[in-house]
C-alpha cells in the first residue's frame, strides 16, 4: 500500500484517532469534575481513557491545552447555540441549555475552572481562549438579531451575553439561590428590555 493509499485511512471519520480523542476528552472532563484544576493530571486522564501518557502528550502537549480542549468540547456539546429566528427564543433557549449544563457535575467543574484566576501563564491563556471561543460562538445569537433588526446596530455582544449568563453561573457556583424553571425566560426579557431601552 502506498502512502497515498494510506492517507484516507488515517483521516477517515470515526477512526482510531477520533475514538482516542473522544475517550481522552471524556476522561479529562471526569477528572476535572472529580479533582479540580489544581489536581488535574495527564497520568490520571490517560489511565482513565485507557491510553498511554505519551499518546496524550503527543496530541495535546501540555495539561493546560488538554484542559482547554476538554472544556471547549464539553461546553460546545452541552450548550448548543440555538438559531430559531427570534432573539428572545434564542436567548431563553441558550440560557436554559446553560442552566441544564451547570446542573451536571461536568458543567459545574467547567464553570469552576473557567472562573479561576491563575498566576500560571499557561492556565491564564487557556481561560482567556476558552472565554473568547465561547463568546464568538454564542455571539452569533446577538449578531443575527442585529441583522434581522431585532436589536440596534452597535449592540455590545459580550455585554449582552454576560448579562444573560452571569446570574446562572453565580447561582450555580455559589449555590445561594436556586435556578427557577422560568429564570431563563425572565433573564432573556430583562436583557432585551435593557438593550432595546438603551437604543
Amino acid at each position: 500500500m502506498t502512502e497515498e493509499d494510506a492517507e484516507p485511512i488515517r483521516r477517515r471519520p470515526g477512526g482510531r484517532a477520533a475514538r482516542v480523542r473522544q475517550a481522552v476528552l471524556a476522561a479529562a472532563l471526569e477528572v476535572l469534575a472529580e479533582e479540580g484544576v489544581a489536581r488535574f493530571g495527564i497520568a490520571a486522564v490517560a489511565a482513565r481513557a485507557g491510553v498511554n501518557e505519551t499518546t496524550v502528550y503527543r496530541r495535546w502537549g501540555t495539561r493546560e491545552k488538554l484542559v482547554l480542549d476538554a472544556m471547549l468540547a464539553g461546553s460546545t456539546e452541552g450548550i448548543p447555540v440555538p438559531d430559531t429566528g427570534d432573539i428572545r427564543t434564542d436567548l431563553a433557549a441558550f440560557a436554559r441549555a446553560l442552566a441544564d449544563y451547570l446542573a451536571t457535575p461536568t458543567g459545574r467543574a467547567v464553570a469552576r475552572a473557567a472562573a479561576l484566576s491563575s498566576d500560571d501563564p499557561g492556565l491564564a491563556e487557556a481561560w482567556e481562549t476558552f472565554w473568547q471561543s465561547r463568546l464568538e460562538l454564542a455571539g452569533a445569537i446577538v449578531e443575527r438579531a442585529v441583522e434581522r433588526g431585532e436589536l440596534p446596530t452597535g449592540t455590545d455582544t459580550g455585554l449582552a451575553l454576560e448579562l444573560l449568563c452571569s446570574p446562572l453561573q453565580t447561582r450555580a457556583l455559589l449555590g445561594h439561590r436556586p435556578i427557577e424553571p422560568d429564570l431563563p425566560e425572565r433573564l432573556a426579557d430583562t436583557v432585551l428590555d435593557g438593550l432595546r431601552g438603551r437604543a
